[in-house]
């Protein structure tokens, strides 16, 4: 076995269809578009990297098969906000075996302590605001839109090699038939009864970018004391929402303001890995005919942020996006959903997400290790 820097294009090329290999017999695997992966792993394309570093390494056979895949990453800006100096291993994926996994994660662990690094933690791809940790529990289904998965064995290497536990991530998932409507109807009322500054609405498409700048706001108050949180830079953050533009559905998204600020926010898609389950990572003109048929197919949200401002919390407002969210995903055709991911020690929103009818049926952990 060899393991060796990414060092060319077609290096890079290898790195990013590894999976395929890995997965090949894993009906639930939902592989991600190759172009998408190329433009996140794109110092030009993605404005993350202007405040990160990665490093690449693919592990070989000695008849030069790619074995296993693993990336090194260290982010500025987690470091100054965090106050640690932690570096990440992204991008695992590793044939099942523990000498392989050993020895990537020696060689990620090496570079990241000649950085000045103190600390490893992952999995990310490629930070703490992209997808995180492996799967732990809930092999048994697919994985919803920009959530992990990966085999069971991953987090036997893990252990393996000695990382430890640093946090499990929650999945909720929902149904129509579990939902507290009424109850939610009732909040509603005595809410907008009892403030009646607040108001919730949806996104407004038309004006977009003055949108995204208000959820950009709301976004980097809202979550600044979650643990592993690192504030999007506005040139990040706006990229994204361009690149969810043409997939998000209006009356999915939903702005709090309290008189004209903005406080809070509920951000829901469809669950697009259904289309991406049928694409296999292309994105050509048969694709897209695919992709227009199977959206029509999809039945299941995915409810990725929800957040208010400290200042405006303890108001209600969380209540009055959940019985929107409810009210339009059942009008909409969408009778089931993912509530991801949340913190195990998150108790206000692990409560939340068990009143909204929501039973946890994913895990996720995230490693770590001194170095």
């Amino acid at each position: 076995m060899n393991i060796r820097t990414v060092e060319t294009k077609f290096d890079m090329m290898k790195f990013i269809k590894f999976p395929w290999r890995v997965y090949r017999d894993d009906k639930n695997w939902v592989p991600q578009l190759i172009s998408d992966t190329q433009a996140l792993l794109d110092p030009k394309k993605n404005p993350f990297w202007k405040h990160a570093e990665g490093k690449y390494f693919l592990a070989e056979s000695d008849d030069g098969q790619v074995i296993g895949r693993i990336a090194g990453i260290i982010d500025r800006n987690y470091i100054e906000f965090q106050g640690e100096k932690t570096g990440f291993f992204a991008f695992f994926e590793c044939l099942n075996d523990a000498n392989i996994a050993g020895d990537m994660l020696k060689t990620v662990a090496k570079w990241l302590k000649e950085k000045g690094m103190e600390k490893m933690m992952g999995p990310t791809a490629p930070s703490t605001n992209d997808e995180m940790g492996f799967l732990l529990e809930g092999f048994d289904s697919p994985p919803f839109l920009m959530m992990p998965h990966n085999p069971k064995y991953y987090n036997d290497l893990m252990d393996n090699y000695g990382l430890k536990k640093a946090k499990d991530l929650y999945a909720y998932f929902m149904d129509k038939k579990d939902a507290p409507v009424a109850r939610l109807e009732r909040i509603n009322k005595s809410v907008r009864k009892n403030n009646p500054d607040i108001t919730v609405r949806n996104i407004n498409v038309k004006d977009y970018s003055n949108e995204v700048k208000n959820i950009h706001s709301i976004y980097n108050q809202a979550w600044e004391k979650n643990w592993g949180f690192v504030p999007w830079t506005e040139e990040e953050f706006f990229g994204q929402c361009e690149k969810l533009k043409s997939l998000i559905v209006p009356e999915l998204i939903f702005l709090a303001f309290d008189k004209e600020k903005p406080v809070g926010m509920l951000i829901a898609v469809p669950n697009y890995n259904l289309v991406l389950k049928k694409l296999n990572g292309k994105l050509g003109p048969v694709e897209i005919v695919k992709f227009l048929y199977y959206k029509t197919k999809i039945k299941e949200i995915r409810v990725m942020i929800m957040g208010v401002i400290k200042s405006c919390r303890n108001k209600g407002i969380e209540g009055l996006m959940y019985h929107e969210i409810v009210k339009n995903g059942i009008r909409l055709g969408y009778p089931q959903g993912e509530f991801s991911w949340i913190l195990e020690d998150n108790i206000m929103m692990c409560r939340a997400a068990e009143m909204l009818g929501g039973k946890v049926y994913k895990k996720y952990r995230v490693y770590e290790t001194v170095l």
